[in-house]
């Protein structure tokens, strides 16, 4: 079992930057790939970013290139999302998850994904 437990969401301006923090429980941190996901009102959960159970590669989606940037520390069973010039449109839900990998790779498909946190809010005013 994984615990997930999201931090750092709140109400920035466009253009500012918030970073998110996904603490996760147990002792296999290093065994799982993990990746960000996000909901907006009335919108299906989309991809935002991804990891290897290493940290060694990632990948985010288009919408997100060049503002956000992925990363884990497996010596702290953390993960997080630093986002930077936000705009209104990434206003929304963000939930991180957690996938047991046997191999170094990725997944940007949320039916992968085996637990998930309870989501932190990200408000972006105009």
């Amino acid at each position: 079992q994984v615990q997930l437990v999201e931090s750092g969401g709140g109400l920035v301006q466009a253009g500012g930057s918030l970073r998110l923090s996904c603490a996760a429980s147990g002792r296999t941190f290093s065994t799982t790939a993990m990746a960000w996901f996000r909901q907006a009102p009335g919108k299906e959960r989309e991809f935002v970013a991804a990891i290897n159970r290493s940290g060694s590669i990632r990948t985010n989606a288009d919408s997100v290139k060049g503002r956000f940037t992925i990363s884990r520390d497996n010596a702290k069973n953390t993960v997080y999302l630093q986002m930077n010039s936000l705009k209104p449109e990434d206003t929304a839900v963000y939930y991180c998850a957690a996938k047991w990998a046997s191999g170094s790779y990725y997944y940007t498909d949320d039916r992968e994904y085996d637990y998930w946190g309870q989501g932190t809010q990200v408000t972006v005013s105009s």
